[in-house]
């Protein structure tokens, strides 16, 4: 790995068909124990829920200084956030920043994703859903988390994923238990 990407603290690769080849790369990148990359965006990249699985034990080898993930506009289904959900749980996990916006991840993602983040959900700021199926059943996954007061969650989006007034209710009603972080909610239908 050359010494200057290990340098880098933030990578941007959004709108570029990595393949296998560029998303091994960007793993080797990940587990070298000398990279501080901070910000991993790799929106609309046509990865896949396997390249998924690569890139999330390349990060469960080294999650510590990884604070912005964005893998929006990828084909990452319930099994590639499944993979993702294994470094969420991980202890050494500081990610601030999560962005799934269409990755067609359904309720079943979504309670997997909650799972984990109900694991280890002190640094979690801003989670981004957007257009993902996630139902009132994801919602109440949700919504169990934001009860929790570790939940330091500010930010949520929820635009365009199937929610009807079952979901917002059991939003509202969480939102009631622990309102003291959440700060911006947008849960419209577009």
């Amino acid at each position: 790995m050359g010494k200057n990407l290990l340098l880098l603290r933030e990578l941007n690769l959004s709108g570029r068909e990595l393949g296998d080849t560029r998303v091994n790369q960007i793993a080797a990148l990940l587990q070298d124990k000398h990279c501080k990359l901070n910000k991993l965006i790799l929106c609309d990249c046509s990865i896949t829920e396997k390249q998924c699985l690569t890139l999330t034990s390349a990060l469960k080898s080294n999650p510590s200084h990884l604070r912005e993930l964005d893998l929006s506009g990828n084909e990452l289904r319930n099994t590639g956030v499944n993979h993702l959900c294994d470094v969420l749980k991980d202890s050494h996990c500081k990610l601030e920043r999560l962005r799934l916006r269409i990755c067609l991840m359904t309720d079943k993602g979504c309670s997997a994703l909650t799972s984990a983040l109900k694991s280890n959900p002190s640094h979690l700021r801003e989670l981004e859903l957007s257009k993902n199926k996630l139902g009132d059943p994801g919602v109440k996954n949700l919504s169990d988390l934001l009860r929790k007061p570790q939940c330091k969650l500010e930010k949520l989006q929820l635009s365009d994923c199937s929610i009807t007034e079952e979901g917002y209710k059991a939003l509202s009603s969480a939102l009631r238990s622990n309102p003291s972080h959440l700060i911006e909610l947008d849960p419209h239908r577009k």
